[in-house]
Order: C-alpha cells, then sequence, then structure tokens
C-alpha cells in the first residue's frame, strides 16, 4: 500500500512494445496494472462502446484486454469495483504509443483518450507517445521519472492531463511546449474490391509543420521532447462576446 498505483492502458494493444517497456519501467515505483485493448484502436479518440458489449480476458495478475476502445480500458477499471483495480488508481498512464500526438493530434488520439478518461474523473494523467523508432527503454525512463514528479507535486485545481511526445534523436532536453498544428495530406481514396465493389481509404500518407516557436511541434524539430498541459475545459473565452452577440440575435425583440 505504501506503492503508488498506476493504471496503465495504450491504443495499440496489451502486447504492443511500447506498453510492455512501461510497464516494465514502472514496476519498478509502483504497483502497475495494464488494461489495455485488445487490438490496436489507434484515432479511435474518446468513443466509448455503448451498443455492444464488451469481453474482458485476464492475461496474468495485473494484466488484462478489453475489446474495446482506449476509453472503454480506462473506464470499465475505474468502475467494476474491485474486477481489476484493487483500490482507486494514483496516476492513469497511457503509451507508448507508437508514433507522436503533436498539435490537433490530441482530438483523433486514443493514447491521449485514455489518459483523459482518467483525468476527467479526477486522476492525475500522462499520455505518452514516440517516435516510431525511438528507443522504447530510454523513453520509458523518462515517463517514470515525469510520473513520481507528477506524483509529488501538489495538488491545486482539476487533474493534470500532460501529454508527453518524444522524437527519434531525442536530445535529452525536455520542454513545456503549447499544442502546435500539422497540417496531413487529407485524401479520400476510393477503390474497387475483387467483386467490383467500392470501399476506401481514409487519409494521406503525408503530414509536415509550419515553425511555431513554443510550441510541441517546434520542440520536435529541434530534437526535444516536449510535455504540454491539456485543458479539460474547451470553453473558448476568446468567443464569448461572439457567443453573446449571436445569443442577442436570436432574442424575439430582434426577429
Amino acid at each position: 500500500m505504501n506503492r503508488p498505483l498506476v493504471l496503465l492502458s495504450n491504443d495499440d494493444g496489451y502486447d504492443a512494445p511500447g506498453i510492455v517497456a512501461l510497464r516494465e519501467a514502472l514496476a519498478t515505483w509502483a504497483e502497475v496494472v495494464t488494461v489495455a485493448p485488445e487490438t490496436e484502436q489507434s484515432a479511435t479518440s474518446h468513443a466509448l462502446s455503448l451498443a455492444r458489449p464488451l469481453r474482458p480476458r485476464r492475461l496474468e495478475p495485473g494484466l488484462f484486454a478489453v475489446d474495446g476502445t482506449p476509453a472503454d480500458c480506462v473506464y470499465v477499471a475505474l468502475h467494476a469495483g474491485t474486477r481489476f483495480l484493487p483500490r482507486r488508481p494514483d496516476m492513469v498512464v497511457s503509451g507508448i504509443n507508437r508514433g507522436l500526438n503533436l498539435g490537433q493530434d490530441v482530438f483523433y488520439s486514443g493514447t491521449v483518450a485514455a489518459a483523459r478518461e482518467g483525468a476527467l474523473r479526477g486522476i492525475p494523467a500522462i499520455a505518452a507517445s514516440a517516435h516510431g523508432r525511438a528507443d522504447l527503454v530510454r523513453v520509458a525512463a523518462l515517463v517514470v521519472r515525469l510520473a513520481r514528479s507528477l506524483h509529488a507535486a501538489p495538488r491545486a485545481g482539476r487533474a493534470p492531463l500532460l501529454n508527453l511526445n518524444v522524437p527519434e534523436k531525442w536530445s535529452g532536453e525536455v520542454r513545456a511546449a503549447r499544442t502546435g498544428s500539422r497540417l496531413y495530406e487529407e485524401l479520400v481514396e476510393f477503390r474497387d474490391d475483387p467483386r467490383g465493389r467500392e470501399y476506401l481509404w481514409l487519409g494521406g500518407p503525408g503530414v509536415k509543420h509550419e515553425p511555431d516557436p513554443g510550441s510541441d511541434t517546434d520542440a520536435y524539430d529541434a530534437g526535444a521532447a516536449s510535455l504540454t498541459p491539456l485543458s479539460l475545459d474547451l470553453t473558448n473565452d476568446a468567443a464569448r462576446p461572439l457567443c453573446e452577440a449571436l445569443v442577442s440575435s436570436l432574442h424575439p425583440d430582434n426577429t
């Protein structure tokens, strides 16, 4: 009971190299329970499976696979009594994702969503992602250092949600950053199957970003890891005057 309890998940699947490396690294400091998707669930964002049953599998003590989304995994772990967790976790960690989650990737990322599900329940959370050719042992050691510091940090306000990204040739530097902007090659490719029926693929292979000082994309270009605090409140205060003007225009006296 003296060791922190970490709930570990991801979107690459319970047996992905990133989560395996992170589980081993976190276990040197904390008690770790892994509840992760049965298969890869990349880009599922914060989807919950409400229209079908979910099937969990216990592979070994402290390791569970669920045939659902990353958010499903964290949700069921937190709300299933002691079926998965012996007590409320001290932290939710998601990753290490194979591939970066920079800029607007955070809206689509299942890795970030798993961490967000924990933060929404008042539990400090970290989403960790790295380039596909990054040194996973080194990245996992960085995540553990971050988790230990976060666990020891004083709490104020809502539970923190942190997004960590590590480039392939990481210099060892870590920068506090804001989300940048990534521009993807946005395509819809139509094809025909052998029986002449049409199907399609979403998205193209290309992605780029412009220089943007202080952003996570800029840190990536410099070979630095980036740590970005994400907000759970999506209210755009800068647009409040516009919102108020629109509401005023809808008043019966103005029709």
